[in-house]
């Protein structure tokens, strides 16, 4: 891949914006209306071509230019768009992060990357100004709004019209990192992913290949980085209204109120949004006939509830169960269709969950569990005879070119996460799998919440889909207690609200006692309702349950 990948990714967006000016870009809710169903606005690719172009002169004018670490801190809108365009134009590197991962937290990953510049809104300036020390590297300041009692410039005083002179920028090559993106750190400390140019025009190539090299048109966006490859593929990005940190909170009637309104054709949503769309469209029977695709992501969408929308959806929507994370998206993804011919019922008999075969140009492999780092393939090879302790599941370890390479922070993350294959560096995704005869992959659970018994390990996805079936049962999730190697399996339960607890707990019971994998688990504890992870609202917090079910257990004991 050259340098040319890089400035291809730009030409798609600003191509569009000379063949398509009017085409709008970005629809998103007017802050200003009040009502049951939100009202919206536009912005066309010219008008957003523009205004990143400003953003870019603007900048550089300040001292930002190729390389400058850039926080930005700003909520999915028109000015986040334009804003990361700006930065990618003149090669500047954004950092993104949730600041749902908690205030501290945030601001000790933030200190980590020593950035240069800051963009964001009022409330994420203030703790800036809070936390100076943790930014004192911080030279240039934008506010995405009202500027409060700090110094720095003002987005909306630099206007969205170009000069027209284009300043001097010095190309990027596809291994310039393009953006730093923290993972959520909801299975162990967040960290700081490189993407580079490479990486997103990879994502740009494989995203089209997935959705069959059919233009998206319009796509219901959800999640940011989506958005910005749906933008560089000409798309009509239109943004519902919800809170990052709290997509489980989104009101499903403003998401199928906007996939109506503006003829969505595809559409990216973790199950946490999925499940509410469903019951709202149980309850308010409506096919959204424009809708061509769902993707989902974030965690394993549950099987009912894509069975689910098969039933409320036009007969041709294709729904599709993918997996990615933030150093990999897409890794795989499985259409309903094939899920439905058999795959679920042996994810229900203790097979795990198939995840589909790997995207274009991904090649994946398991390799033997172990908590150590693996500096070379050399390694993976003497580890070979262990995989076959624990029948075959391993840990699934990626690479391809959209595949990230390297952690900016910390360095450990680098020996604990990636395997040096030659010219090759695979990835090491922490998630437990197995790889059928056909090229699938079977999720069975992460590494780090494997339960270590004194009979073996017990894998959290593997055994939760056995008890998922029993009636009355929300979700549930497999902890263990004590230490490892002679833990405890515990299960933890939600339980319906329409269902009694005691039934729910016998009927557990009685599922586990059917089969050799789950036949130890003896201890059954309802939970009112599981911790999540910030990004997807999707992830189980398996740790904060294992240290509830300790306590439970202790005062039961």
């Amino acid at each position: 891949m050259t340098s040319a990948t890089y400035w291809a990714a730009i030409d798609r967006f600003r191509a569009f914006a000379r063949t398509e000016p009017d085409r709008d870009a970005v629809i998103y809710p007017d802050a200003t209306t009040s009502g049951d169903l939100p009202s919206y606005r536009h912005i066309t690719y010219r008008e957003l071509d523009d205004w990143s172009e400003t953003i870019a002169e603007r900048l550089i004018a300040a001292g930002v230019g190729s390389g400058t670490r850039t926080i930005v801190l700003v909520l999915p809108s028109p000015e986040l768009y334009a804003i990361l365009f700006g930065l990618m134009k003149i090669g500047a590197v954004p950092v993104v992060i949730d600041p749902g991962m908690g205030l501290r937290k945030m601001v000790h990953c933030l200190r980590a990357v020593e950035a240069e510049a800051f963009i964001g809104i009022p409330p994420a300036h203030a703790v800036r100004v809070l936390f100076r020390r943790s930014f004192r590297k911080v030279r240039t300041t934008v506010t995405v709004g009202k500027r409060w009692f700090w110094r720095g410039e003002r987005l909306a005083a630099w206007g969205r019209t170009p000069s027209g002179v284009a300043p001097e920028r010095v190309p990027a090559v596809a291994d310039d990192v393009l953006v730093i993106g923290f993972t959520t750190g909801s299975t162990g400390p967040a960290k700081a992913v490189e993407l580079t140019h490479g990486n997103l025009g990879s994502m740009i190539d494989q995203v089209h290949t997935a959705r069959g090299e059919v233009a998206p048109e319009t796509s219901l966006i959800t999640l940011p980085l989506v958005g910005i490859l749906d933008l560089l593929l000409g798309s009509r990005c239109v943004l519902p209204p919800l809170i990052p940190s709290k997509v489980g909170s989104t009101d499903p009637a403003h998401v199928a109120h906007a996939i109506e309104k503006f003829g969505v054709r595809t559409m990216f949503a973790s199950p946490a949004l999925l499940i509410p769309l469903l019951r709202h469209l149980e309850q308010q029977p409506t096919e959204l006939k424009t809708l061509g695709s769902i993707y989902s992501g974030g965690a394993p969408v549950p099987d009912w509830c894509i069975a689910g929308l098969r039933e409320v959806l036009t007969e041709d929507v294709l729904i599709f169960a993918g997996y990615g994370s933030t150093e990999a998206l897409p890794m795989s993804l499985i259409e309903s269709r094939e899920l439905f011919s058999g795959l679920v019922a042996r994810t229900h008999q203790g097979a795990g969950t198939c995840i589909g075969r790997p995207a274009d140009k991904i090649e994946a492999r398991i390799i033997a569990i172990t908590d150590d780092p693996i500096p070379s393939w050399a390694r993976v090879d003497e580890l070979t005879g262990e995989l076959e302790q624990s029948r075959g599941i391993g840990e699934l370890v990626v690479a391809g070119p959209n595949v990230s390479t390297h952690y900016y922070w910390p360095e450990a993350a680098n020996r604990q996460g990636k395997i040096v294959d030659g010219d090759r560096i695979w990835h090491r995704t922490g998630d437990l799998a197995w790889i059928d005869d056909e090229g699938r992959i079977w999720f069975c659970g992460r590494k780090s919440q494997r339960v270590d018994t004194a009979a073996g390990p017990m894998f959290t996805v593997q055994v939760e889909q056995i008890f998922n079936t029993v009636t009355g049962v929300a979700r549930t999730a497999l902890v263990g207690v004590g230490a490892r190697g002679a833990q405890r399996p515990v299960l933890c339960f939600e339980v319906a609200s329409d269902a009694d607890g005691a039934a729910v707990g016998a009927a557990l019971r009685a599922r586990g006692a059917e089969f050799e994998l789950t036949s130890a688990i003896t201890d059954f504890l309802v939970h009112p309702g599981f911790p999540v992870d910030i990004r997807h609202n999707a992830k189980i917090g398996r740790e904060q349950l294992a240290q509830w079910a300790t306590k439970q257990i202790g005062a039961t004991a």
